[in-house]
């Protein structure tokens, strides 16, 4: 009786486990993306920076929307299917100030500093979109300060070499 009784426990508990599951990721309560959220380490000039990389359009467009804060050497780094575009980017339900640095073959080519968050609440259509001046291959969220703090400026080397 044992023999049978342990193998069924168990199919139920697993059954009931994955209802579960899969009812929080339909009501947006567990994400995948972030569970499955791929990290590396990405180098600019000699600064190291350990970034979570957003390569679907789930993950770029949730981008660090909702998160509390970033650390002092941890950023997003977002990552097209297509390379030399102008993809906009916007600070929709953002908690903290940032600093974007556009990045075309492996070069800084433009950095915005201390984007703000927007007011709690503030509707989509009055979020403000930010655009490189040209296109780019990759964009990096850090935390605002960083560029100023670690002194990164435009035409400064990016190695990306431990994306592949």
């Amino acid at each position: 009786m044992k023999q049978i009784l342990l193998p069924i426990l168990a199919a139920i508990a697993f059954i009931v486990l994955v209802g579960f599951l899969t009812q929080g990721v339909q009501n947006g309560k567990i994400s995948l993306a972030n569970i499955t959220q791929e990290k590396t380490e990405i180098n600019i000039s000699d600064t190291k920076i350990q970034v979570e990389t957003a390569r679907s359009d789930v993950e770029r467009k949730k981008g660090l929307s909702k998160r509390e804060s970033l650390g002092d050497k941890e950023g997003m780094l977002f990552i097209f299917p297509q390379k030399n575009i102008q993809p906009p980017f916007w600070m929709k339900d953002m908690k903290f100030a940032i600093d974007i640095i556009w990045i075309d073959d492996g070069k800084v080519v433009q950095i915005d500093e201390n984007i703000p968050a927007p007011e709690t609440g503030t509707p989509d259509e009055d979020l403000v979109f930010y655009t490189a001046n040209q296109p780019v291959d990759y964009v990096l969220e850090v935390k605002a300060g960083f560029v100023e703090k670690n002194n990164i400026e435009k035409g400064d080397s990016v190695d990306l070499s431990l994306l592949e």
